[in-house]
């Protein structure tokens, strides 16, 4: 029993199977990026002086004071 394509001979395989069957080997490119993009962009951001910004509230903050009702908008 032979070896598998890939293992024996892997960079002739991958230029068959990005002429051959492109959009599975470049989404398995860009898949594979994903965990590369975890480890390698916080420390490149942090570099370049990026900062995490504030979290967006998820409440309205409600006033302190009475409720000031306006006047003079009546339909009446």
């Amino acid at each position: 029993m032979s070896t598998p394509q890939f293992w024996s001979t892997p960079i002739r395989y991958c230029r068959w199977a990005a002429h051959e069957k492109p959009a599975i080997f470049y989404s398995l490119i860009v898949g594979a990026m994903g965990p590369v993009a975890l480890v390698t962009l916080p420390p490149i951001r942090r570099y370049f002086g990026s900062y995490n910004l504030p979290p967006v509230p998820l409440t309205y903050p409600i006033p302190a004071g009475p409720r000031v009702i306006p006047e003079g908008y009546d339909d009446e």
